[in-house]
């Protein structure tokens, strides 16, 4: 044991090795030890096959099962759990012949394993073990007597996860048919295991005493003991009763042990429980033995009732009831008043101490089994026993829980119904109990629930049940005596509960809660069976048989009831008003009569408290009981003691009134509930309950009457609100009062209220106050949906209120929309009103006032907020009321639609706007939304009349020929018609269609044409495609394209451009054939401008013998034009004109081959103009007012000589070529003389062509393949390099940077972009000699320091400042320039690299990248640290595209981007002094920060999975990203992709600075910056860096070099005569953030110091120098080369070469003489501040 470098003891000659040992022991004895380990006890250690020497063995496990089985072996949780998991995906993926391998040694291995203390391995084991069965099934049988016991106690774990995962492998490996048998199979072994744990096993024998700590194994030991005893009842559970027999004297064995009986007392409380369940097991399945043992197993069990640990409780109070079922002499065994009773009292005086849900449940059944001797004398037992009762239930933790009051009131109610059951009879005792129990329990627990509102439910509930029992009872004349004895019980109760509750209304300090649950308890009682449905729900049930006047009990645990608030409005919301009297009526007169005469003893009292205390709680306490008991005999007590009044002095005298005026409901009204009413100090909704008493009691045309009276008074409103709102509610109320809501009273009073909260006066300026709240609720009531689909009042008055509804919106709101604002809450009130309206009744909107009111809503939505002033939440609730209008309107109309209705005004409306109003782009977009949301609406209709109603928009909205025009005058107003008419194949018969749908096409061609240069253009493009409008057209007619082309043949220009478009993409889809519409070619001849127009757009789509007879007809016409002839359209300009569109895609397209020469004839036709016509070629000339016809036909053969390079270079002779290439140069000169970014359109347009010409060439040139190059004239290659190069690019070059010079920052026209990308794409392709002897102007600045050549210094300061330009083409162009100099420039640096060192320069200087660029990059420093100055690291910045900050940052990377080409191409030793430059300069710092404020959060390329770990990902960082200078509708993503690409250079290039900088930020930054780089770019540079490794063809000397790409590491191996080296070098998964790790191999012939120091120097050279793996090893191998040719060791850093400037020590000291490098030396001076050798601490000389 112990580190193989240690000193060894004297004579050892060998090492310690287990395996060495073993194979030395099988020569020795001549056996083969088979394992190494020791015994199987559950002390003993898991054995595992010997490794080494006896591969006879060896061979039934597998290797990878080996290893873990040994690590299963340790002592340390982390690597068992580790050991296991890897165990159990093994088990998944191994085969399953290695699998059964392991069987031999699992089974101790889970038998110590599954008793380990940590519970992550317990858990683990289990969930191995169910792997492992997956595999073995069957093969896990001969093992299974010695894991069988440890499986069963595992499933008892007290770790809830281990139990479930070995529960689970236990069902995994037997069916539940096959698991008694299983056990059976195993019960001998398995109540061995758990005899032995139970008896004999002691903390000290589970676990080491010298290794585990106490408390570890007390834990254990607890553990295992209560997992023992569970499953030994597990054991009996599962056992069949004949296998239970067999074990009976193992059992009895166990029974016998005094060791066993005193775990009912163990302190441990999980112990304690699992024994108390194998009692009941016992009881349950072997019943004898308990009887037998009945004198340990009672008092064991019946004295500890009183154990209150909530995890004992409900385990030794089953184990009671058990005992006393299964023991019938139990009680001869204990003292049941001396022991078992006082724990009993005192266990139910606390409450139960909060464990009430499972004691209280088990007290009947617990006294149903009292023997008679124990509970005599009965009137004390039971005294004492419910006084503690209801001591518990006023115990704080019975008040405080629902459950638990309510277990102990259910109790309380069982044994007080049992008790009374069995004590029924004459005699003077039961007579006393009886009365007892009503008088001292049964009234005093009522009278807490009074009090206690907590108690209320669960007591009237129970007390409801037992009334209602009782009832049943006195009623069964079956059983004579029992129904004599309740009958004698009830009339006691009911005396009793009235004399409480008369005691309690009295009282001079009653409560308000008192009063409620006295209504409550009483409603309860009315209606018996509604107590059912608050009563606590039980799992079981308690029956009494009468018969035989026993019970059977069953456990009945309660759950927890909800509390209710016993409210007086609570009563009557689910009784009608013809339903209470007639429940009451119905039932048992033992109830009725008491019930009712103690509501009017009660009634009375309230009458009388009110009288004199105007007691509003009593008013609210009798609403309640006129409210639950109305009748005609509880108003006439109601009026006793009362002066009488005429109930006609309220009801305005008449023959109807006289026979009211005799009812006591009317009179009490008249009298009492009026006089309330006006007063006002009650609860509303207590007097509207009493009201409807008084109705109840009255006929049809009495309410009737009544009503119309109230609705007079001057409360007369709100009273009806309240009325009407408890209508809507119950159904039987507005039954009741249905007359009078049809009536004209009602009707006329909600119209005039209508009125009056419409006027504009009543809420400007101020929200409204609350009886306007209840106005507008009440017009709701009155517009919502009743029965029988009928308004609740008459529709005539339904119709009056929407119209006066719509004339509020209509003609008020319109007269002042800046008034909006404060109107909103009526409109809002108005929008509520609406959608009940339409929402509520069939064909509600054929009212033509509904429509109107529809209409009027509609054009307050398509309005702009701007314009009507609404707030988002009023316009949402305005378009929420359209839409359900809308919806209702196409649903229910059938048809039949009113000629001015909804669908002909809004087509109207939008007519209007869209011809006569202005419209911007917000205001558009609202007007689109909601028409599309209109037609969406119509077309989604289910019914057929939907296309009737689109028919009708149509028809009213096309508009006609003159108002086409004047639309087509004004395009931006025209854009509104195109969302209009699409979608629906049958509506062909409208007769604008087709015009409607050409003018579309139009507009949308022109829209697409100049959105560039109107940014509201842009908009409204946007707006239209959103809809798919070029679909839906299409769609919607098929005479589109017909009509497109005759229009293009008559006027051309954007007609053609139209006809073409909308003529390819019906090809494109359908086969469109193009020749129906032109018949012949000869339609196009002769040429004009819009037949021209027409040819040349169309022409890709004509058939290709059509094109060929035109291209014909061209060339023909071509070889006779000459003169003026030639510049015209029908002439030589026209026909060339035609011959290039022809050419466009290609000479020759597919199989169709046309002869080369007839193009080649074309050229030599164009060279002849040269010699005949050569005024017609603009050559060396000015441009200051060029002729359109002149500039028309240059283009056209600048055009057409193009397509001649593409496609025919090598048919060109060279006399062909040199009229090309001159005619380039001479074009070429003429664009440098005049033109700049003021130039007309068709100059510039000539400019691009011949830069177009140019970059052509250039292409063609520099790309020319061999085959191309021989088929070329012979110098041809030559010329162009030594002439013609020189004389183009010293023409354009100058040209470039005067056009970019001339733009200053202001808005570039789309032509001015097309003009400087013509000219970046030209000059991107100058050749690098060219552009490094340059005769561009000198440009130096003072002081920049450089080691540059002047011309190349000139360049970089001419071309690095247009990187900061804010045109986009020109900072493109100048990156592509600049990157072809990169490369370049570090050679330059290299002779101050040689003087650096050489000149005896001992700093370590930073050495600046090109100054030029450097200035580029801090001047936008300073720009984006304002940018960013609020945005955090880490927070992703939208850049929008072609703004001044994208402008900025554009160039800003392109600049980092050069510099990090440069740094790449430079050598290591420049690399080493650049970097520490651009370190301290904070110039990186700054860079990583502000990347990651521009990398996106999710760099995965749309339609991936975001998780970057899936294999086969794009994302940003995997594509490369070019960079063009076109632009592309991809802008608004080319800074997020350029800023990857330059981070991931930055990571690529410079690993180890970046690593630097990262350890020194913040934790937030750092986190950030680490989990962004390892979820999306580390797997990406690892990758590179190994296959670099891989495909690297560097050769070294005594060095080889192996990739390992799985595991990330590269391997090399040095070897040198006897020295032999193996280093392991390994990439951190967050590379390169994280350290590279070089770990040691094998090594032979090093010394340890040696060794150490070399693995330093290659720790340093690979994480803090920039370079590849490749680049560490080269230099760490010659840094080992130069060590063994004798090179000492610089002393400071341990290396002969030098980490940064790869010198060698140098700089010797006179007195030591050793040698250092000049750098380590001047830090060495620095740090320490001293001037002495660091060895011999001499001056250093």
């Amino acid at each position: 044991m112990g580190g193989k470098n240690k000193q060894r003891t004297k004579g050892n000659v060998r090492p310690s090795s287990s395996g060495k040992a073993a194979e030395l022991l099988a020569k020795d004895k001549g056996t083969v030890p088979g394992f190494i380990g020791f015994g199987a006890t559950q002390n003993e250690l898991a054995y595992v096959p010997a490794v080494q020497g006896f591969e006879e063995v060896d061979s039934l496990v597998d290797a990878d099962f080996r290893m873990v089985l040994r690590k299963m072996s340790k002592r340390d949780a982390t690597t068992k759990l580790k050991a296991l998991q890897e165990f159990a995906t093994m088990c998944k993926e191994k085969d399953s012949e290695n699998v059964k391998g392991v069987l031999p040694y699992w089974s101790r291995i889970y038998c110590r394993i599954s008793l380990d203390h940590d519970r992550r391995v317990r858990e683990a084991i289990q969930q191995a073990f169910e792997s492992l069965i997956l595999q073995v099934k069957r093969n896990l049988a001969p093992y299974l007597k010695s894991i069988m016991g440890h499986w069963l106690i595992a499933q008892c774990d007290t770790y809830g996860p281990a139990a479930s995962a070995a529960k689970m492998a236990f069902q995994v490996a037997f069916p539940p048919n096959k698991q008694s048998e299983a056990v059976a199979f195993c019960k001998e072994e398995i109540m061995s295991i758990l005899y032995d744990n139970v008896m004999k096993e002691t903390p000290e024998t589970l676990s080491d005493p010298q290794s585990v700590p106490e408390e570890e194994r007390e834990g254990k030991y607890l553990r295992v003991v209560t997992s023992s005893l569970l499953a030994m009842k597990k054991l009996l559970d599962l056992l069949p009763e004949n296998e239970r027999v067999v074990l009976k004297d193992r059992l009895i064995k166990t029974l016998s042990q005094s060791k066993f009986w005193k775990y009912c007392k163990h302190k441990n409380p999980q112990i304690r429980s699992a024994f108390f369940e194998l009692i009941i097991a016992f009881c349950q399945h072997l019943p004898e033995l308990m009887k037998s043992e009945a004198a340990k197993v009672c008092p064991a069990v019946l004295l500890s009732i009183d154990d209150m640990d909530p995890v004992v409780c409900p385990s030794v109070w089953a184990a009671a009831l058990y005992v006393l079922s299964c023991i019938e002499d139990c009680w001869t065994h204990v003292n049941a008043k001396k022991g078992v009773l006082p724990k009993l009292w005192t266990v139910l005086k606390e409450g139960g101490r909060g464990l009430a849900t499972v004691i209280y449940p088990s007290l009947l059944p617990f006294f149903s089994k009292l023997p008679e001797e124990i509970i005599v004398p009965k009137m004390e037992f039971f005294t004492i026993f419910f006084s503690t009762c209801a001591k518990g239930l006023l115990s704080e933790r019975a008040l405080i829980s629902c459950s638990e009051s309510s277990a102990i009131v259910a109790a309380i109610m069982e044994c007080l119904r049992f008790t009374l059951h069995q004590n029924l009879g004459m005699n003077e005792d039961q007579q006393k109990l009886q009365q007892m129990l009503i008088n001292d329990q049964l009234l005093p627990l009522v009278h807490s629930a009074l009090k206690n509102p907590k108690l209320q439910n669960s007591t009237f509930s129970h007390l409801a049940d037992t009334l209602l029992s009782w009832e049943k009872r006195a009623d069964n004349q079956e059983i004579e005596e029992y129904g004599d004895a309740y009958q004698r019980l009830l009339p006691y109760f009911w005396d009793g509960l009235s004399q409480l509750c008369m005691s309690q209304v009295e009282s001079a300090e009653v409560e308000k809660n008192i009063l409620e649950g006295v209504s409550s308890l009483l409603v309860l009682l009315k209606n018996p069976e509604s107590a059912q449905k608050h009563t606590v729900k039980k799992k079981e049930k308690i029956r009494f048989f009468d018969e035989e006047g026993t019970m059977n009990v069953e456990s009945n645990n309660g759950n927890c009831q909800e509390e209710l608030s016993f409210e007086p409005t609570y009563v009557l919301q689910s009784e009608s008003l013809g339903d209470s009297s007639r429940c009451f009526q119905h039932c048992n007169p033992a109830r009725t009569v008491p019930l009712e005469d103690l509501v009017c003893k009660l009634a009375k009292l309230c009458i009388a408290f009110i009288k004199e205390q105007k007691s509003e709680i009593y008013l609210a306490f009798l609403a309640t009981l006129v409210s639950s008991f109305p009748s005609k005999n509880l108003f006439t007590v109601l009026l006793e003691n009362d002066t009488q009044r005429n109930a006609e002095f309220f009801l305005e005298a008449n023959n109807e009134v006289k026979t009211m005026a005799c009812n006591p409901a009317v009179q009490f009204l008249n009298q009492k509930l009026l006089t309330w009413m006006k007063e006002g100090k009650a609860d509303f909704s207590y007097l509207i309950e009493m009201l409807y008493s008084v109705l109840h009691c009255c006929q049809k045309n009495e309410r009737t009457i009544i009503l119309n009276q109230i609705s007079e008074m001057e409360q007369g409103w709100l009273i009806l609100f309240h009325v009407i709102q408890k209508a809507c509610v119950d159904p039987i109320k507005y039954v009741a009062i249905s007359d009078w809501l049809k009536g004209d009273v009602l009707g006329e009073k909600l119209v005039l209220l209508a009125d009056d909260l419409c006027t504009m006066e009543v809420t400007i300026g101020s929200s409204p106050r609350k009886p306007d709240s209840n106005n507008w609720m009440l017009l709701g009531f009155a517009l919502s949906q009743h029965t029988n689909n009928e308004f609740m009042i008459a529709e005539i008055y339904i119709e009056r209120i929407i119209d006066r509804l719509h004339n509020a919106l209509s003609k008020d709101l319109p007269k002042d929309l800046t008034k909006t604002g404060a109107l909103e809450p009526s409109l809002s009130f108005i929008c509520d009103l609406a959608s009940n309206f339409f929402c509520s009744i069939k064909g509600c909107l054929q009212m033509s006032s509904a429509e109107d009111l529809l209409f009027t809503i509609f054009q307050l939505c398509a309005q702009s907020q701007e314009k009507t002033h609404l707030s988002d939440a009023a316009l949402h609730k305005l378009k929420q009321t359209w839409l359900l209008g809308l919806t209702s309107l196409i649903k229910h109309q059938e048809g039949h639609l009113r000629k001015y209705g909804f669908f002909h005004s809004s087509a109207a409306w939008l007519k209007s706007q869209v011809q006569t109003s202005t419209l911007d782009v917000k205001s558009l977009q609202v007007l689109l939304s909601c028409v599309h949301t209109l037609l969406d609406k119509i077309l989604k209709g289910t019914q057929p009349q939907s296309l009737s109603h689109l028919k009708i928009l149509v028809e009213c909205m096309a508009p006609d020929h003159s108002e086409w025009e004047n639309l087509r005058q004004k395009l931006a107003s025209q854009i509104l018609e195109g969302n209009i008419f699409f979608e629906q194949k049958e509506i062909h018969s409208v007769t604008p269609i087709s015009q409607i749908a050409a003018e579309m096409f139009y507009t949308l061609q022109w829209c697409e044409e100049m959105k560039d240069l109107c940014p509201m253009i842009s908009k409204y493009h946007e707006l239209l495609l959103q809809f798919d409008i070029i679909q839906r057209l299409r769609k919607a007619c098929s005479t589109s394209c017909e009509t497109l082309f005759s229009r293009s043949l008559e006027s051309g220009l954007l007609w053609a451009l139209t006809t073409s478009q909308y003529i390819a993409e019906t090809k494109s889809d359908s086969g469109y054939n193009l020749k129906q519409l032109y018949v012949t070619v000869d339609r196009f001849f002769p040429l004009t401008e819009a037949s021209l127009h027409t040819v040349q757009n169309i022409i890709p789509s004509v058939l290709q013998e059509d094109k060929d007879l035109i291209l014909f007809q061209c060339i023909a016409k071509l070889s006779t034009s000459k003169g003026s002839d030639i510049t015209s359209i029908d002439g030589g300009f026209g026909s060339l004109t035609i011959i290039n569109s022809y050419s466009k895609k290609g000479i020759n397209e597919g199989d169709h081959i046309l002869d080369d020469q007839l193009f080649i004839d074309v050229l030599n036709i164009i060279m002849g103009w040269r010699n005949h016509d050569e005024q017609i070629f603009l050559f060396d000339c000015t441009l200051k007012n060029p002729e359109p016809h002149l500039l028309g036909i240059n283009v056209e053969t600048l055009r057409f000589l193009k397509l001649l390079i593409k496609y025919l270079p090598t048919l060109l002779t060279n006399e062909q070529w040199d009229f090309i290439m001159c005619s380039t140069l001479m074009w070429l000169e003429t664009c440098s003389n005049t033109v700049s970014l003021d130039s007309k359109p068709l100059m510039l347009h000539f400019v691009c062509q011949c830069c177009g010409m140019l970059s052509d060439l250039s292409y063609m040139f520099q790309t020319l393949t061999p085959e191309i190059s021989k088929a070329l004239p012979a110098n041809l290659l030559n010329e162009w390099n030594n002439f013609f190069v020189e004389g183009a690019y010293s023409q354009l070059l100058p040209l470039f940077l005067k056009i970019a010079a001339e733009f200053k920052g202001t808005i570039l026209l789309p032509t001015s972009v097309h003009l400087l990308t013509a000219l970046g794409e030209a000059s991107a392709l100058i050749p690098l000699k060219q552009l490094m002897n340059h005769n561009l102007p000198a440009k130096f600045i003072a002081g920049q320091k450089t080691n540059l050549p002047d011309k190349l210094q000139s360049i970089m300061n001419t071309l690095a400042p247009l990187l900061l330009s804010k045109a986009r083409p020109v900072q493109i162009t100048a990156y592509h320039m600049l990157y072809k100099l990169m490369p370049e420039l570090p050679a330059f640096d290299i002779e101050h690299l040689k003087s650096y060192d050489d000149g005896g320069n001992d700093e370590e200087h930073g050495l600046s990248p090109p100054a030029a660029l450097m200035s580029v990059i801090s001047a936008q420093e300073k720009v984006l640290d304002n940018m960013f100055s609020n945005i955090p690291v880490g927070e992703y910045t939208d850049i929008e595209p072609l703004s001044e900050a994208y402008y900025c940052i554009l160039g800003y990377l392109l600049a980092w981007k050069l510099l990090l080409v440069f740094f790449k191409a430079s050598p290591s030793e420049l690399r080493a002094i650049y970097a520490p430059y651009l370190r301290d300069s904070k110039c990186l710092h700054k860079l990583l920060q502000n990347l990651f404020r521009l990398m996106p959060e999710n760099p995965t390329l749309p339609g991936q999975i975001a998780d970057s770990a899936s294999k086969g990902l794009c994302t940003l960082f995997t594509e490369k990203h070019a960079i063009l200078l076109q632009e592309t509708k991809a802008l608004h993503t080319e800074i997020p992709k350029l800023a990857c690409a330059v981070y991931y250079s930055v990571l690529e290039d410079l690993p180890a600075t970046v690593r630097l900088w990262w350890n020194s930020q913040d934790k937030r930054v750092s986190s950030t910056v680490d989990k962004y780089t390892s979820k999306y770019v580390s797997n990406i540079l690892s990758s590179q860096e190994i296959t670099a490794v891989q495909t690297s063809t560097q050769m070294f000397k005594s060095m080889v070099v192996k990739a390992r790409p799985v595991a990330r590491e590269v391997l090399a191996t040095y070897s040198v005569d006897d020295i032999f080296i193996e280093l392991v070098i390994q990439l951190p998964t967050n590379y390169p953030l994280g350290s590279i790790t070089v770990e040691s191999g094998k090594r032979v012939g090093v010394a340890v110091q040696q060794w150490r120091n070399w693995m330093l120097q290659l720790n340093t050279f690979l994480n803090l120098q920039n370079g590849s793996i490749m680049e560490g090893l080269a230099l760490w191998k010659t840094n080992v080369d130069k060590r063994f040719e004798g090179v000492e060791e610089c002393m400071i850093c341990f290396s002969v070469i030098h980490g940064s400037n790869y010198s060698l020590p140098r700089k010797a000291c006179r007195t030591c003489k050793k040698k250092f490098h000049s750098a380590c030396l001047y830090r060495w001076f620095t740090s320490s501040n001293k001037s002495t050798c660091p060895l011999c601490r001499e001056t250093f000389f």
